[in-house]
């Protein structure tokens, strides 16, 4: 347990992300516990149609609260799914494939969260979602980058053949995965990780 001095201790910096964590610890953590309660409300409820006054009211605090740390329940939702994903980070040996796998199974392990991120997917297609719109694009460009990197590295260790260009498997083994997570929201008996995991087959070597 912390002291009040340090609990009111000024945040560090690199707290803000997506709407405002506060200037102190106290508001860092307060920030945290409102979106790891969001994941859980979300998971049960579901977020579409839900007004940011509703979500306040499911998370068990004030509108008021809400809105000193997020603009608009769009921000709000962004900042859910970012916490989410950041709270399971893949492992520094991983593949790129198993990276992928790891994240998928993951997702699926919390009932809502596959349905909140194509909810906000499509929604950065509109115009008027901002927030969506760059931080997706954002995301998917320094996935891209980072899969890309670990697929030349798998390249020149022999474990991915060499004859296929890493920026397009890239793109390719995000467009599959995000597409099974969306045939399992239909069908959730898909083996997601397994039928992901086929793909590894076509990236091995030829023997």
């Amino acid at each position: 347990m912390t002291s009040d001095d340090e609990a009111d201790a000024p945040a560090s910096e690199g707290d803000d992300r997506l709407g405002r964590s506060g200037a102190y610890t106290k508001g860092v953590a307060r920030r945290q516990e409102i979106l790891d309660r969001a994941i859980h409300v979300f998971a049960e409820r579901g977020a579409e149609g839900a007004s940011l006054r509703s979500i306040a009211r499911a998370l068990g605090v004030s509108h008021a609260a809400l809105l000193h740390y997020f603009d608009s329940r769009e921000q709000l939702l962004v900042a859910v799914y970012d916490h989410a994903a950041r709270s399971t980070p893949s492992a520094p040996d991983a593949t790129a494939l198993s990276s992928l796998t790891d994240s998928a199974e993951n997702n699926t392990s919390v009932p809502g969260l596959v349905e909140l991120y194509t909810t906000l997917v499509a929604a950065s297609l509109k115009e008027d979602s901002a927030t969506a719109r760059e931080y997706f694009t954002d995301r998917f460009a320094r996935l891209r980058e980072q899969l890309a990197d670990r697929l030349r590295a798998e390249q020149a260790d022999g474990r991915v053949r060499a004859d296929c260009d890493p920026d397009q498997v890239a793109a390719l083994l995000i467009a599959a995965s995000d597409g099974l997570q969306v045939q399992w929201l239909l069908e959730p008996s898909i083996p997601l990780a397994d039928v992901l995991g086929a793909l590894g087959g076509l990236l091995a070597p030829p023997r």
